[in-house]
This record gives structure tokens, sequence and C-alpha cells, in this order.
């Protein structure tokens, strides 16, 4: 799967996908594709390690060494089919939970930033209103206490 993947997907292996035609010619095709792609993988790796799973009970020669060679890769392919499933769906879960904490860490900075900033106008307002309270104190002093009108 990881072998696949980085062939199919990482920056690295552009060049070789781009030369192969990318996706839109055949060969292009099956090697920008993940899942295509494990299957020449496993296709060589499984006479490379010698790890041949299924077995048929039969000694038909090379023909039963072929098949043996095809299922067995096939049973690779699968089982790294499921592996990519779990592993994309782990991952895919982490980024859930990590855009959540951002999602919180920019709610929580917003809300710090708005109770500043709402602070900041009050302070501000509070000023205003002590400023215009002592100009008008210092107005009924010069002028001496208002009179109520007759």
């Amino acid at each position: 799967m990881g072998i696949s993947y980085t062939i199919a997907h990482e920056r690295i292996c552009a060049p070789l996908r781009r030369r192969l035609g990318g996706k839109e010619t055949w060969l292009g095709y099956l090697v920008s594709c993940p899942y295509c792609n494990s299957h020449w993988i496993a296709f060589v790796l499984v006479p490379l390690t010698d790890l041949y799973y299924v077995q048929i009970a039969p000694d038909w020669g090379w023909f039963g060494w072929a098949i043996d060679w095809f299922l067995s890769s096939y049973l690779v392919v699968v089982i790294a089919a499921f592996l990519r499933v779990i592993f994309f769906w782990v991952d895919e879960t982490q980024g859930l939970v990590r855009r959540r904490q951002v999602e919180t860490e920019v709610e929580t900075e917003t809300q710090r930033v708005l109770k500043a900033r709402t602070e900041h106008e009050l302070q501000h307002e509070l000023h205003e209103l002590e400023h215009e309270l002592h100009e008008h104190e210092r107005e009924a002093q010069r002028h001496g206490p208002e009179r109520p009108p007759h």
C-alpha cells in the first residue's frame, strides 16, 4: 500500500507518471492509480519474497506455479486494499480531530479579541462620559448652581 501510494501520488514519482502520460494513457493510468499500481507491485514482490500464501493442491507444473503466483499476488492486493481503507479512515479521523482543534482555537481567539475590543470600547466610552461629566461640573461651578425655572 505504501509503495503504490507513493508511486501514484507523491512528488518524487511525478516525473515517472508524466513520462508515462499521466492519467491520459493506459500505462500512465496504471501507474497513477494506487489500487492498479498495487497489483503490479504485488506481482513483482510475491516471487521476489517467495511468499506464496495461496497454493493449489494439484501439481500442474509451470501452470500451477502461475496460478499460485497470481492468486497469492491478488491476496496481497486485497489485504493492501483493506489496510488502505483502514489507514485512510484513521488518517481522516485524525484530520477531523485536528480541524476541530483548530476551529476551537480560532473561536477562542476570536472571543478573546472581541472581549478585548469590547473592553477597550467600553473604557473609551467611560473616559468620554467622565470627561463630559467633568466639563459639566466645571461649567456648573463657573455659572453657579442652576436655578429651577419659575
